[in-house]
């Protein structure tokens, strides 16, 4: 039988989340518009005889960084060379980019093969978050009632390159709530809560302290009435380990954070949660 790769679908990709949820990925439920948003080249499905079965995303950001994700095989075809392919030609569209990725740890060394080292490791912490109060002069609002300039230029502390299209849908879509700690009318945090599988998911989750993401923690899961949250904190973080621990959440997964160049200057201190495993 022939084996193609082509871009995805729209189809294509709400298929590839399926499978990520297969996989106990625990992916959001309105994530695919904003990953749409973000890059819509850059999902590609490997079909074998006309039957979908191996995926990968490659999302460019800026002239300098992509990110990969969602690389998948079927359980009926792993091991028989499809699934290298698509990284070939994944990698391939993202040549001349630092590429980031969140793999599961136990693939680390295939990772290394292909170029990549490791920066960190993302730890899943999931529970019931415990009430966190807001510090003194901070007030938490909508996301969406901040100018988008400031939010887009403080999201860009924590990034590697601009990705305009992809926040205005990440804090827009339906079944999730965004919302942004201001103090003397600067950002001094940001979270994104959405509604998925399992778990909400909080990500990204940036704060100028520990004390601002517990409050942002805290309130995002009482917004969308939700009793329990995951977010993927980075383990050299340790103050956001803490954080995390003294709510009450447990660690339940982890994956590594892997790069083909050197780590991007990102504000890490500030970086509480990542965004999204699938998009960096």
């Amino acid at each position: 039988m022939s084996f193609e790769i082509r871009v995805g679908s729209a189809r294509d990709v709400l298929r590839m989340a399926d499978w990520a949820a297969d996989e106990g990925w625990n992916p959001g439920n309105t994530d695919v518009g904003a990953f749409f948003a973000a890059d819509p080249g850059a999902f590609l499905i490997g079909r074998l005889g006309g039957e979908p079965l191996v995926c990968i995303s490659v999302v460019k950001y800026g002239t300098s960084f992509g990110f990969l994700g969602f690389y998948i095989a079927r359980p009926p075809v792993r091991g028989k060379g499809y699934g290298i392919q698509v990284w070939r030609a994944g990698m391939e569209r993202l040549a001349g980019r630092n590429v980031g990725l969140d793999g599961v740890v136990a693939q680390q060394h295939n990772y290394r093969k292909s170029g990549f080292r490791s920066a960190w490791n993302n730890v899943r912490h999931e529970g019931a978050p415990a009430d966190a109060p807001v510090p003194a002069g901070v007030t938490l609002v909508d996301a969406r009632d901040v100018p988008f300039d400031m939010l887009a230029a403080y999201d860009r502390r924590f990034f590697p390159e601009a990705r305009d299209s992809f926040l205005a849908s990440w804090i827009s879509l339906p079944e999730r709530v965004a919302l942004v700690a201001m103090k003397d009318g600067e950002p001094q945090g940001f979270g994104v809560i959405r509604a998925c599988r399992a778990a909400s998911r909080i990500g990204p989750l940036y704060a100028a302290s520990p004390a601002v993401a517990a409050a942002l923690v805290s309130a995002l899961a009482r917004h969308l009435g939700t009793a329990q949250v995951a977010l993927d904190v980075p383990d050299i973080n340790k103050p956001a380990t803490a954080m995390a621990e003294q709510l009450g959440l447990k660690p339940s997964f982890e994956t590594a954070r892997m790069y083909t160049a050197a780590d991007p200057a990102i504000d890490q201190a500030g970086l509480f949660a990542v965004t999204s495993l699938e998009l960096g």
